[in-house]
């Protein structure tokens, strides 16, 4: 099993609600388990936690969102304007023993 964590760097202010973005748009997203925001650490950090089996689970549920669906077309709409609340990002995969 794989953990993927999209770490979100905001803008002052902001990291509340890209979290309820996230929560919202990938409320039907069974991949994604855990939205959290900083109590330590580096500020105004949005970490959205996804589960998969494997790499190829991963890489599937990413060409998903490359394809022009409804629920694709849903979920971008949610998150319309999202770029403006964020400064910087990264990814980061772990693999569970």
């Amino acid at each position: 099993m794989i953990i993927v964590h999209d770490t979100f760097i905001c803008k002052p202010g902001n990291a509340s609600k890209v979290a309820k973005l996230f929560k919202d748009a990938m409320s039907e997203n069974t991949d994604v388990v855990n939205i959290m925001t900083d109590l330590t650490g580096e500020y105004n950090r949005v970490v959205m936690v996804s589960k998969y089996e494997n790499l190829a689970a991963y890489e599937q549920s990413f060409q998903k969102y490359m394809q022009d669906t409804d629920e694709v077309k849903k979920i971008k709409e949610k998150m319309k304007g999202y770029h403006e609340l964020y400064l910087s990002g990264s990814r980061e995969i772990f693999q569970v023993w």
